[in-house]
């Protein structure tokens, strides 16, 4: 189409040259030229071929037509030496490369048709007979004939290898995207560096364990130049050394308080030719690994623990009973009271059979009875003195009751354990001062009680709240990581819901374990909507803000 404007442009100004030195055609020949141009600006704009295989009539005629209409006048009724033959094979491309074969053939065989009835009329208006020009004609027409089979044979080949292009790009850009959703969706860290140690490309979770929120975007990073990396710049420099993978175990310090362990496997890309390789990396947080196992040995020991706690249950019994015969026949105060004792720890210890039952059941549901209806405030008083004297941290301890005449369905002892394991996490991270810990009670709605346990200690790592109600996944090498699960399982039987979030009390940030608990009554309207202002910022509205799912699915 720009060839067209291009070539109508050139006769426009030859026909304006002719005009002026007056040694061609008439002057009306001018118009004609212009016509052609201004219609080709047209074609170049708006006319485009939709579907090569089908040309449609209107393009065919606005195109194609015009040419061989335009050049055919100009080269009968042009005068001198000029000769418009040559520019007839622009319509013949232009319908052998945007045409089917038989469009480019029939404009072909116009042009044959007019250049021989052309020769033939000159041959018999000049007398001489001769008939060099209706030979001339003849192989004139033989070459565009061969030149539209020529163009549209390469113009076919052409369309085939570009929609082969375009099906193979789209196919490989389809095959990128999913293969970049896949990696970015591992829990397994994937790194990319090359032979200077220049950090190619880095999934999210290597993001995480490198640099945590900080790792900067888009940007490439030197492993050698960030302090702390050393041992994964070694791991990339040894593997590019021995040209084989590598595992090692990985210590990467984040900050001065912060430091992630790891377990790197290294695996080189292949080269082609001279091209440099990439070394890959494969990160895991290896106290991720530590609690996978630990899970495993979690659900072998649940097996075993339901195994043994109901071989004791006979052995129970029998105690029970026989304990029971020996107190009806004793009168005597002081073996009384040993009855009594033996009595009272033959319960505990059946109570600690079905929680070990229970637990290992997975049990979402108390089990079937009496509905429980415990009264909060006065429990959690009870509870949080009894922790108070035990472990005497009378100054640490802030205790909030507000929610008068509640009664909730939990097992006082559950409770108790419940409260000492929140009490417990919370005295490991606070600072020490006076109220750092705060035990908080609020009605949330009609129908729920919000309790919660706040603690003015640092934020959690990311790693640690991915895995926070999990079982043995503990941020401290003593500590056996079943309290947080434990107090899950246990609301989870009486459905309740807890959480953690990062939340402010008393212009202090902390951490907040809250609890969600279904009361047994609905609470009068005026206990529901008073007494607010002790509760964290976070968590002021009537519905709190829930933990991600993830933290209440074991």
């Amino acid at each position: 189409m720009l060839a067209r404007v291009i070539v109508a442009s050139v006769l426009v100004a030859m026909q304006v040259f002719v005009l002026l030195t007056h040694t061609g055609g008439p002057a009306w020949l001018i118009a004609i030229n212009v016509l052609h141009l201004g219609l080709a600006l047209v074609a170049l704009r708006w006319v485009r071929p939709s579907d090569l295989r089908h040309l449609r009539r209107g393009q065919w005629l606005f195109t194609i037509g015009v040419d061989l209409l335009a050049v055919g006048v100009l080269q009968h009724f042009q005068h001198g030496s000029l000769n418009y033959t040559p520019l007839l094979a622009l319509p013949v491309l232009l319908a052998a490369i945007l045409g089917p074969m038989m469009i480019g053939l029939a404009t072909a065989a116009c042009v044959t048709i007019y250049l021989l009835l052309e020769a033939t009329l000159l041959s018999a208006l000049s007398g001489n007979g001769q008939t060099s020009g209706i030979l001339q004609a003849g192989l004139s027409g033989i070459g565009f004939f061969i030149m539209a089979v020529l163009a549209n044979h390469l113009a076919r080949r052409l369309a085939r290898e570009e929609a082969v292009a375009q099906s193979s790009q789209a196919a490989a850009r389809a095959q990128a995207q999913v293969n970049e959703l896949i990696i970015e969706g591992l829990s397994e860290g994937v790194l990319v560096a090359d032979a200077d140690g220049v950090v190619r490309n880095a999934n999210p979770a290597a993001q995480r364990m490198l640099m945590g929120d900080a790792y900067p975007k888009g940007a490439r990073l030197l492993l050698s130049g960030r302090a702390g990396w050393e041992a994964l710049a070694h791991l990339v420099g040894q593997t590019f050394s021995l040209g084989q993978p590598l595992e090692a175990e990985l210590e990467l310090h984040v900050d001065e308080l912060t430091t992630h362990r790891l377990f790197g496997r290294s695996r080189l890309t292949r080269t082609h030719g001279d091209g440099q390789g990439l070394c890959v990396v494969f990160l895991e947080d290896l106290r991720e690994i530590e609690a996978r196992v630990r899970t495993e040995k979690l659900a072998a020991m649940g097996r075993m623990s339901a195994a043994v706690a109901h071989e004791i249950r006979n052995p129970l019994s029998a105690i029970s009973q026989a304990n029971a015969l020996l107190d009806e026949e004793v009168a005597d105060a002081g073996q009384k009271r040993l009855t009594r004792m033996i009595d009272e720890n033959a319960r505990r210890l059946a109570r600690i059979v079905d929680d070990i039952l229970n637990v290992a059941r997975a049990q979402s549901s108390p089990d079937s009875g009496p509905p429980l209806s415990v009264p909060l405030d006065p429990a959690l008083r009870q509870i949080t003195s009894e922790w108070v004297r035990q472990n005497k941290a009378g100054q640490l301890l802030g205790v909030h009751t507000h929610a008068d005449g509640a009664h909730i369905g939990f097992d006082p002892d559950h409770l108790r354990r419940l409260m000492v394991n929140l009490l417990d996490n919370a005295r490991r991270h606070a600072s020490g001062h006076p109220s750092s810990i705060r035990v908080i009670s609020q009605p949330a709605g009609p129908d729920r009680i919000r309790l919660s346990v706040w603690s003015d200690g640092p934020p959690l790592e990311a790693g640690v709240l991915k895995h926070l109600f999990e079982p043995f996944f503990s941020s401290e090498s003593r500590s056996s990581g079943l309290g947080l699960f434990l107090c899950r399982e246990l609301c989870e039987r009486y459905g309740a819901q807890i959480a953690y979030q990062r939340s402010a009390l008393d212009l202090k940030d902390g951490n907040e374990f809250y609890v969600l608990m279904p009361t047994t009554q609905p609470l009068p309207r005026q206990a529901a909507q008073r007494n607010r202002s002790l509760l964290p910022q976070d968590s002021m509205s009537a519905a709190p803000r829930l933990a991600r799912p993830s933290q209440f699915n074991p």
